[in-house]
């Protein structure tokens, strides 16, 4: 795998933090680090493969040099001001916000899935959001082996997904960056409601499982709700199969897909939780069962660390895609 220079925007935050510590774990090559963040986090000191950098504060400039490619945690913001500059300026933008997943010319892209899709690029690529990437995950060897009619998603989603703030609200038992108090509470209720009545969340979760999957003929529907949990998504899925299937075989299919860990076995209490999923990369899948209400239907839960497999560690793996195609 060959050296990159690489520019990291939002060094500094709960993203970009684990991002650092899972270029590492993976042994990215990296010739020259740059990184980058506010005016605030400038000067703070950055450590990367035991060698430390200083942050810049982030400007139009920033890209003048030799970057192949930069990777933006800071927001949706940050994004729309400078991704299209960094692109401009020859370097190839991983971006983890939501400004582009869906623009029709800009690939959205799970490895385990569609790692052909970043192939369309042109000068970005987006990271989808961290509830849609498990899923798909999950998804993707049923699509291809059985095909998909419909999606039902019902989420349990961490705090953590609302950042620094969210972890402060459940630790201080107030509701915070919350409508509600998320202590001993669950709230129906990530990111703002549209006038259909579903949330931004929910609408993320179904246009992008359409365009990751490449069918937009899916029928799909979403309810995503916080929990009291500091790190993991957890997510019932119920799916109706395009033709019939026998459980075993969907057992093995799942147990042998990329990306996935198989904990399913009722009979001695194995099945997932948070607790299974923090601080790994994998997607963890039980309470495999027949949904016997419909023709071919079937029910999952499937949980991942949001932070690392939802945010950090897709990106870095794209970042890794990259390199493979040596852009």
């Amino acid at each position: 795998m060959r050296k990159i220079n690489l520019a990291l925007i939002g060094a500094t935050g709960m993203v970009g933090q684990t991002v650092l510590k899972v270029l590492e774990e993976r042994g990215v090559l990296i010739d020259n680090f740059y990184a980058f963040g506010s005016k605030r986090s400038a000067g703070e000191v950055i450590t990367l493969f035991g060698k430390e950098y200083v942050s810049e504060e982030l400007s139009e400039s920033s890209f003048e040099r030799d970057i192949d490619i930069a990777m933006f945690c800071a927001g949706g913001e940050v994004s729309a001001e400078f991704a299209e500059i960094a692109a401009s300026k020859g370097c190839i933008v991983v971006d983890n916000s939501s400004h582009f997943r869906m623009e029709a010319d800009v690939p959205l892209v799970v490895p385990e899935v569609n790692p052909h899709a970043i192939k369309t690029h042109r000068g970005i690529i987006a990271n989808p959001n961290c509830s849609t990437i498990q899923a798909v995950v999950a998804l993707k060897p049923l699509q291809d082996n059985y095909g998909l009619r419909r999606v039902i998603y019902s989420t349990y989603q961490s705090v953590s997904g609302a950042g620094l703030s969210g972890i402060n609200a459940l630790k201080d038992e107030a509701p915070g960056v919350f409508s509600r108090p998320i202590a001993y509470n669950l709230i129906p209720q990530i990111d703002s409601f549209l006038c259909n009545g579903y949330t931004k969340e929910e609408m993320k979760m179904i246009d992008e499982t359409k365009k990751i999957l490449e069918q937009n003929d899916l029928g799909i529907t979403a309810t995503t709700v916080r929990v009291p949990v500091f790190y993991g998504h957890s997510e019932a899925i119920n799916i109706e199969l395009a033709s019939p299937f026998e459980l075993a075989e969907v057992k093995e299919l799942l147990g042998n897909a990329p990306g996935i860990i198989l904990m399913d076995d009722i009979e001695a209490g194995v099945f997932p939780t948070p607790m299974d999923a923090a601080g790994k990369d994998e997607v963890f899948i039980g309470r495999i069962r027949r949904d016997e209400s419909v023709e071919n239907g079937l029910n999952i839960f499937c949980v991942a660390d949001n932070i690392r497999k939802g945010a950090a560690t897709n990106a870095v793996q794209i970042v890794e895609l990259l390199i493979k195609g040596e852009f």
